[in-house]
């Protein structure tokens, strides 16, 4: 687990266990299933910042987190359960 510095918000789904692939979460991104801070964002270079809320509308529920960390590879659950604060889900 890291500092987030700059890391890429499509990166960051992969390591953080809320998609399977980078592509995936691109797909994610880009059909408008992410918010940041509330606003819809379909770029998924678009960089984060500890403390960013994420909205997930994922398939089988929508979650919303706090970006605590980042990580630079896709590990075990709990490594990247460490990256982020579950605000709500539904």
């Amino acid at each position: 687990m890291a500092e987030l510095g700059s890391q890429r918000l499509d990166k960051w789904l992969v390591v953080a266990r809320f998609a399977r692939t980078r592509s995936l979460a691109q797909a994610l991104v880009e059909q408008g299933h992410v918010r940041l801070d509330g606003k819809r964002v379909t770029d998924g270079a678009r960089k984060l910042r500890a403390g960013d809320v994420l909205t997930l509308a994922l398939p089988h529920a929508t979650t919303v987190v706090r970006v605590k960390a980042s990580a630079e590879k896709r590990g075990s659950f709990a490594v990247a359960r460490e990256l982020y604060e579950v605000l709500g889900s539904g």
